[in-house]
């Protein structure tokens, strides 16, 4: 533990093996506080490096939060404004505080190297943490009360989860939060909009309607049999890996892989996909295909289609790809649970809780597809969020709901080419409809303001 009379943000370990000196450095702290004081301007770029819970001593830990706090009401950061905010909140008295300060001053090698030291902070607080999750594990190992797949992927979330750096804390102050939207939210919504409203569409009607898919969010889209739910997400996954050059990731259980890829190939070069599977092609459509090919082959789209998934599967393999932005799940229905449950509706209720929290964890966001229960069908009306098979909590996971309509009750064909994308549940904002264009033989939506049937 730390010396003197500083207190430490000391972890609770119980196992013999682990009661040592946690990993800290209280030169690093230190001298990052230093040069804080003696440069405020450092801190923007540490702020993006460490947080307060980074530091060890629970001192420095108060000292860098009202350096935070400061910066936040725009007051100059020195040893006066520091003194004046930490004895205001009983931390130090006024004597001890200056005099500490003019030693942090003292104990910076050089203010140039800042950065340097936040790295060490921070590294040394990830150490710790490291320690506590294996605490974790070894203590659910030991006591043996659960299944071993449960504690082994228990254990892969905490890791990964801390190698991303989303791991989660007790309660956070909103004061904390906020400082985080300045930090992180409100820059973009200054300066890059179109990152802050995530993922979109690329359907123009559609993403005035719901923004954009946040990352995190778990996004279902339910249709019929034929009506082109799965032309729609991989229409919408091949957009977001050509726009926004990150990976995207399509789980298809119900078609091969060969089977959605030709998909694709048949919506980006506009060949009739009868066409495509039949070998009734034309010399242009050849020169169409070579094109499409050449250029799906510089994005990163990556297809798995094992069959009966789970979400345990899915998290080992999602977490090997770099750079994601977008899953596609097709379809809900097809997959299986990490454990046995006889009843199929609480299974279908644990996979959507699970990939919640998958999309969460990854930070991105999910669109699963799901059928509708034949009832829809029979009817001829609109679908409802009553209409998901194997409905309860998938309703109440999902953040966003689309529903694919066509309306056939014409019989004369008139709206063939029209289909209706229907916003039943929109955590983020209201409810409502859009109508797409539907180019059915290439196996593709579009905006309906530039929707056109090619001969």
């Amino acid at each position: 533990m730390a010396k003197g009379n500083f207190e430490t943000n000391s972890l609770a370990l119980t196992d013999p093996f682990m009661i040592k000196q946690l990993p800290y450095s209280m030169e690093a702290e230190q001298a990052v506080l230093g040069a804080l004081i003696l440069d405020s301007e450092r801190l923007t770029s540490v702020v993006g490096i460490l947080s307060a819970d980074d530091f060890y001593v629970d001192k420095h830990i108060a000292i860098f939060a009202s350096m935070q706090e400061l910066s936040l009401q725009n007051k100059h950061i020195d040893a006066v404004t520091l003194v004046n905010s930490l004895v205001n909140k009983g931390v130090y008295k006024e004597e001890g505080a200056a005099a500490y300060f003019k030693q942090l001053a003292e104990a910076v090698p050089s203010v140039t190297n800042c950065a340097d030291y936040a790295r060490i902070v921070h590294d040394k607080a990830l150490l710790r943490r490291l320690i506590t999750i294996s605490e974790e594990i070894s203590r659910s190992a030991f006591e043996g009360s659960e299944p071993v797949q449960h504690i082994l992927d228990a254990a892969e979330s905490k890791v990964f989860a801390l190698a991303q750096g989303f791991i989660t804390h007790d309660f956070i102050h909103i004061h904390d939060i906020i400082l985080e939207f300045y930090k992180e939210q409100l820059p973009l919504l200054q300066h890059n909009k179109d990152e802050a409203r995530g993922i979109p569409t690329y359907f123009s009607d559609l993403d005035r309607f719901i923004v954009g898919m946040t990352a995190g969010n778990l996004v279902l889209l339910g249709a019929r049999p034929g009506i082109g739910k799965t032309s729609m997400a991989t229409n919408i996954a091949t957009a977001v890996a050509k726009n926004k050059k990150q990976a995207v990731a399509i789980f298809s259980l119900e078609m091969s892989r060969i089977e959605m890829v030709t998909r694709i190939l048949s919506s980006e070069a506009r060949v009739d996909s009868h066409k495509l599977r039949s070998g009734d092609l034309q010399d242009d459509d050849f020169a169409r295909l070579a094109e499409a090919a050449t250029a799906l082959s510089h994005v990163d789209i990556y297809v798995d289609d094992t069959s009966n998934i789970t979400v345990s599967e899915m998290r080992a393999k999602l977490r090997r790809l770099k750079n994601l932005g977008f899953v596609v799940i097709d379809y809900l229905q097809l997959m299986s649970s990490d454990r046995r449950i006889d009843n199929r509706a609480q299974e279908v209720g644990e996979i959507t809780r699970n990939l919640k929290i998958l999309a969460k964890e990854l930070q991105v966001p999910i669109m699963l597809l799901s059928q509708l229960v034949r009832d829809t069908e029979k009817k001829g009306r609109k679908p409802m969020l009553s209409d998901l098979r194997e409905s309860g909590s998938i309703e109440q996971d999902a953040d966003m709901v689309f529903f694919l309509y066509k309306d056939e009750s014409g019989g004369t064909g008139e709206n063939d080419n029209i289909i209706e994308c229907i916003i039943a549940k929109n955590r983020h904002g209201s409810t409502g409809s859009v109508k797409l264009g539907w180019e059915g033989r290439f196996t593709r939506f579009g905006n309906l303001d530039t929707y056109h049937e090619e001969p």
